[in-house]
C-alpha cells in the first residue's frame, strides 16, 4: 500500500492510495500534511487543495483498527473474544507543487459575485490578461455569466463556495456556427476546416459553452466551487422540448475543440443544459475528481463525452446524471473524415456512476472507431445499463471497436449490466428498415465493426432484465467478447425492463445470457445465480469457449 500523486498543479494535488478498493477505501483514512490534520477520505482519489506554489509537502493517510484474538477458552470451554490494543496503519508520501506566476483576483477586475450583476465581462478580462503560469481567482460568491473562453497557459480557480451561474435568455448568447471552411493547410490537421459547433457528432451551431476552450493549451481550471447551467424541468428552458432546435443546438456546460494538455480537477459541474463535458478532437486531458451532477429526468445530460480524443483520464469522479454517464465518441459518417478521427487511449479508473442510462457507454456517434480503452475500478449502481456498447448500421466502415476492456469493476442494482446493441434506434433514422432488418445485408461503406470485449473481475447484484444482451448485425458479427471471472445475481423483487433500445425489444425479467451474431464467446468462470429459463440463449454464435 503507498500513496501516489497522480495529479497536481500550484495549489491543488490529487492523491491516490493503493489497496484494491473500488471507488471508496475500505477504512476511514485521517490526512496530515507536514503532520498538521488536514481532513479525512474514504475514497481511493482524494483532492487535495489549500497548498501553496513550488513547496514540498509531507502527506501522511493513518487509519485505526482494532486487532481481535478468537483463541482463549474459558473454563467451561467457551470460546471468548479478546479486544488487544489499537493497530494504527499509515502510509505516507511527498508531494512538490508546480510554479506560479501571478494571481488575479477577478473582483478587481470588477466582478461582484453577487448573484445578480452579469460578471461575464469582468472575469474574461482577468482570464485574457493572465500571463503564462499565473491563476485567475474566483473567490466565493455568485457570479452571474453568460459564456466564458479560456486561454493557453493558465489555471484558473473556482474557489469553495464560488459558483458560476449561467444565463439562459438564449436570444442575447452567443453561438458558435457550423465547421467553417478557410486556406487549404491552414484549418485542423492541415484542412482548409475550422471546427467550430459540433451537436451529437455532427458540425451544427451550438450555442457557446457555459466554459469553453478552443484550440487552446496548457490549462488548468480547479477547485471546490460550482459551475451551476441553471437548466431545470419547471421552465420553459433548455429542457423544454429538448429535440427542437431553436436558434442554435443547446450548449454544453464545458467545451473543448482542438486543445491540448488539459486538466479539470475537483469542482462540481450540475444542472447542465445538455451534455455535461465535451471535448472534441482534443489531446491529453485529464478529468480528476469530478463531481457531474443532473437530476434523472434531465434530457441528453451525459456527464463526460470525450470524442475523437487521444490520452484521455478519467480518474476519481462521481456521475450522477439524467442520460450516460459516460460516452465515448467520434461523430457521424457524415462528417469529413478529418474531422472524426478514432477515440484512442482512454482510461477511466476509481469513477464512482448511480442513476443515469448507462454507466460507461461506447457510441453509439462513433464512425471513426474507438481503439483502445480501459475502464477499471469502478462502481455502478442503478444505472439502466452498466456497460453500453451501441452502435447501428450507417456509422462506416471506419466505426471499429476494439482493444477494449473491463476489469474489476462492481455493480448493484443494474438493470442489465453488459449491453451490446448493434441495432441502436436514436436518431431521424434510428428505425428505419435499413437499421432494424435483423437479416443480413450486404457489407459496404456504411457497415460498422464491434471486434473485441474483454469483461474481467466483474460483480452485479440485483438485477433485473438480463445478465448480458449482445446483438451483432449478422453481417458483421461482435468478433470476440471475452467473460472471465464474471458473477451475475438478481433483485428479489426484480422487474421487467427492456434490456437495449432497440426495435422488436420486449422488455423482460431475470434472463441470463442473451446473445446473437457472435464470431468468438468466452465465458470463464462466469456464474448466474437465479435466472428464469436457459442460462444461455445463443443464435448464431460460432464458436463458445467455457
Amino acid at each position: 500500500m503507498q500513496l501516489n500523486v497522480v495529479w497536481k498543479c500550484a495549489r491543488a494535488a490529487v492523491v491516490e492510495i493503493t489497496e484494491d478498493s473500488v471507488y471508496h477505501t475500505e477504512n476511514l483514512w485521517d490526512i496530515y500534511i507536514n503532520d498538521e490534520f488536514y481532513g479525512k477520505t474514504d475514497t481511493v482519489e482524494t483532492y487535495i487543495d489549500g497548498l501553496e506554489p513550488l513547496t514540498t509537502y509531507s502527506i501522511r493517510y493513518e487509519c485505526s483498527t482494532n486487532e481481535t484474538n478468537d483463541n482463549t477458552a474459558d473454563d467451561l470451554g467457551n470460546n471468548n473474544t479478546e479486544t488487544r490494543n489499537e493497530a494504527v496503519t499509515t502510509v505516507s508520501g511527498i508531494l512538490v507543487t508546480d510554479d506560479e506566476t501571478f494571481t488575479l483576483n477577478v473582483r478587481d477586475f470588477g466582478a461582484a459575485g453577487d448573484g445578480e450583476r452579469d460578471d461575464t465581462i469582468s472575469i474574461q478580462a482577468a482570464i485574457m490578461s493572465c500571463p503564462a503560469h499565473g491563476r485567475v481567482l474566483i473567490p466565493a460568491g455568485d457570479y452571474r455569466i453568460k459564456n466564458l473562453f479560456l486561454t493557453s497557459g493558465i489555471s484558473l480557480e473556482l474557489a469553495e463556495g464560488a459558483t458560476l451561474r449561467a444565463r439562459h435568455d438564449r436570444e442575447n448568447l452567443a453561438y458558435l456556427p457550423d465547421t467553417v471552411e478557410g486556406k487549404p493547410g491552414a484549418g485542423y490537421a492541415g484542412t482548409n476546416m475550422l471546427p467550430m459547433g459540433r451537436w451529437e457528432g455532427e458540425g451544427m451551431p451550438m450555442f457557446c459553452g457555459i466554459l469553453s476552450g478552443m484550440a487552446v493549451h496548457d490549462v488548468t481550471v480547479y477547485g471546490r466551487g460550482v459551475i451551476d447551467g441553471g437548466a431545470n424541468a419547471d421552465d420553459d428552458n433548455w429542457w423544454h422540448d429538448p429535440k427542437t432546435i431553436r436558434i442554435a443546438a443547446r450548449p454544453r456546460m464545458i467545451f473543448l475543440s482542438d486543445c491540448e494538455r488539459m486538466d479539470f480537477a475537483g469542482i462540481t459541474v450540475r444542472n447542465s443544459p445538455s451534455w455535461n463535458i465535451h471535448p472534441v478532437l482534443s489531446r491529453d486531458l485529464g478529468f480528476w475528481c469530478l463531481n457531474v451532477e443532473g437530476p434523472k429526468v434531465s434530457p441528453n445530460t451525459d456527464g463526460l463525452d470525450p470524442e475523437s480524443c487521444t490520452n484521455v483520464t478519467i480518474k476519481g469522479c462521481h456521475f450522477s446524471v439524467g442520460d450516460d454517464c459516460i460516452a465515448v465518441k467520434s461523430g457521424k459518417i457524415g462528417m469529413p473524415r478529418e474531422l472524426r478521427p478514432a477515440c484512442r487511449n482512454l482510461l477511466i479508473d476509481q469513477c464512482y456512476m448511480h442513476d443515469g442510462h448507462g454507466s460507461v457507454v461506447l457510441g453509439s456517434e462513433a464512425a471513426g472507431g474507438i481503439r483502445g480503452l480501459i475502464a477499471r475500478n469502478c462502481l455502478f449502481e442503478r444505472t439502466d445499463r452498466g456497460l453500453r456498447i451501441k452502435t447501428r448500421r450507417g456509422r462506416g466502415k471506419d466505426s471499429v471497436y476494439e482493444a477494449i476492456t473491463f476489469d474489476h469493476i462492481r455493480m448493484d442494482g443494474v438493470l442489465t449490466p453488459f449491453v451490446v446493441n448493434s441495432f441502436y434506434y436514436c436518431d431521424v433514422d434510428g428505425k428505419t428498415e435499413y437499421v432494424q432488418d435483423r437479416g443480413p445485408r450486404p457489407v459496404d461503406e456504411r457497415t460498422p465493426k464491434v471486434a473485441s470485449l474483454i469483461f474481467n473481475d466483474i460483480e452485479a447484484t440485483n438485477c433485473h432484465a438480463a445478465a448480458t444482451y449482445i446483438t451483432g448485425l449478422p453481417e458483421s458479427k461482435v468478433g470476440r467478447a471475452e467473460f472471465h471471472n464474471v458473477h451475475v445475481t438478481y433483485a428479489q423483487d426484480a422487474q421487467p425492463a427492456r434490456p437495449a433500445m432497440a426495435c422488436g425489444v420486449e422488455p423482460m425479467v431475470r434472463q441470463g445470457i442473451i446473445a446473437q451474431n457472435v464470431e468468438r464467446l468466452v465465458l470463464d468462470d462466469v456464474t448466474i445465480d437465479g435466472q428464469d429459463g436457459d442460462e444461455l440463449q445463443l443464435t448464431n454464435v460460432d464458436h463458445v469457449e467455457r
